[in-house]
């Protein structure tokens, strides 16, 4: 198991990530305490790693961390079984709604009434 402190990990996330590729976990350290654990999915034997997959996407895309297209490249399906999926589950694929709506009617509206 090895250690990385918050600064080493922003300088540096990929050798932490190799790290906890060849070993067991990485300990994430917080001025010296331990913060957080870097575990390679691989090595958590799950049996179904494709739905944790999956389940990572769609709550990253739902939470708005990712496009739909990273989510869809995170699980290794085609976009349009990704949106599909996203849509079965009731998430709405466009951004805040009726209030997106308003907003770019009133961008709209503001570019409109410009005096070139």
């Amino acid at each position: 198991m090895q250690t990385v402190n918050i600064r080493q990990l922003k300088t540096n996330p990929s050798t932490a990530l190799r790290s906890a590729k060849d070993e067991d976990m990485v300990v994430v350290m917080n001025r010296d305490h331990p913060q957080a654990l870097l575990v390679d999915l691989e090595k958590l034997d799950l049996p179904d790693l494709g739905s944790v997959r999956i389940a990572l996407a769609v709550s990253l895309f739902r939470s708005g961390a990712v496009s739909a297209g990273f989510a869809a490249r995170m699980t290794g399906k085609p976009l349009s079984e990704m949106l599909t999926l996203l849509s079965s589950l009731g998430i709405p694929l466009t951004g805040n709604g009726a209030a997106d709506a308003r907003d770019d009617l009133e961008a709209g509206r503001q570019w409109l009434a410009r005096k070139v």
